[in-house]
């Protein structure tokens, strides 16, 4: 039986947002890196801050639309971590641990929407 205790949604996406920011902070200084590292940073950043204005929401209707900013923010930080490996800036194994955090919260968002969208049925 596993003795920790499990993660909320809004603690992961929190933490996600600090693995964006502290790969944000080792890319290499080049222009490049700076160009695509600022769109990275940006979408990384604001997947918690669409799921925390979903606890807020008033309706199911808000909370699917704030959980589903969250999903294209997710999805446009996997388009900049693609870019950026394939760019040759950062190797992919090093990103990958990332990449699999972002894969697994939209996994869990998406459960999360389907099981809110049955429930308003």
């Amino acid at each position: 039986m596993n003795d920790e205790p499990k993660q909320t949604l809004r603690d992961r996406t929190r933490l996600f947002a600090l693995r964006v920011i502290r790969a944000y902070v080792a890319l290499p200084k080049s222009e490049l890196a700076r160009i695509l590292g600022r769109q990275f940073v940006r979408s990384g950043t604001s997947v918690g801050a669409h799921c925390r204005e979903g606890y807020r929401a008033r309706s199911d209707a808000e909370i699917i639309s704030k959980l589903e900013g969250a999903l294209q923010e997710l999805d446009e930080t996997l388009y900049w971590l693609e870019l950026i490996v394939e760019s040759e800036l950062v190797t992919a194994r090093r990103l990958q641990p990332l990449m699999q955090e972002a894969n697994e919260i939209i996994a869990i968002i998406v459960t999360s929407v389907k099981t809110i969208k049955r429930r308003r049925r």
